[in-house]
């Protein structure tokens, strides 16, 4: 497959194209095609998760000189939780590009969000491994800074369920949340996962979603709900 026109859209063009393709290689597609030797983008997903929280740490530092640390780790969280990262995938029209297996492909996995987000962290890595952090930063900055600048991603600074219960639940040492995985149901391809929130040991809610982090965001809002908590 040629990625010639990804390059163009990202504005970006790779050294090493086995990294770029690495990035955009689902799980399903790599377990289908093992004897060729193809590998998926979950150990670059790991990197890239750790560079994108840096670059979005260091723009909130400079950029919000008069926000708390508190204030500023929401807008991380919201700046890169899996919708946003979504969205901003939704933007260089990432998942026409991802080698998928068959199965995922039929079930919609170009626009399921956990897989776009996942391949987003990815491509973020593929980049920084490739280029350094100044190419990394390069193509980051343009969707926080958009985010942050407009309206239009309407998801991008949504509420932290998780991060507010957790706050609350500071607010009294030795207080720990914590979530458990209820049950997974569905195909790989179209997998629903249901999420209970415990306060210690006490079940606050339960919800589900269609990855454990949405899973576990539903269940942190639905604890609050219960709680009185304004959402």
């Amino acid at each position: 497959m040629s990625y010639s026109k990804f390059q163009n859209i990202i504005n970006y063009k790779f050294k090493k194209e086995k990294l770029l393709e690495t990035a955009l290689t689902h799980s399903s597609y790599s377990n289908e095609h093992k004897s060729s030797g193809s590998v998926s983008n979950e150990r670059l997903e790991f990197v890239g998760d750790s560079v994108l929280g840096f670059i979005c740490a260091e723009l909130l530092y400079s950029r919000y000189s008069d926000k708390p640390e508190g204030e500023m780790s929401k807008m991380r969280s919201s700046l890169v939780c899996e919708t946003a990262l979504a969205e901003y995938a939704a933007l260089i029209d990432l998942g026409s590009y991802l080698l998928l297996g068959h199965g995922e492909n039929l079930a919609g996995g170009r626009e399921r969000p956990s897989t776009l987000s996942d391949a987003f962290e990815a491509l973020i890595a593929a980049i920084y491994l490739d280029g350094g952090m100044d190419n990394a930063k390069k193509f980051v900055l343009p969707f926080l800074n958009g985010a942050l600048d407009s309206d239009k991603y309407t998801h991008v600074l949504s509420r932290d369920y998780k991060t507010a219960l957790q706050e609350i639940a500071q607010q009294n040492p030795g207080e720990i949340i914590h979530y458990q995985v209820v049950s997974e149901t569905g195909t790989d391809h179209d997998k629903s996962f249901t999420v209970s929130v415990f306060l210690n040991s006490n079940l606050l809610a339960t919800a589900d979603g269609k990855s454990k982090k949405e899973a576990e965001q539903n269940a942190a809002k639905e604890a609050l709900k219960l709680m009185g908590e304004e959402l």
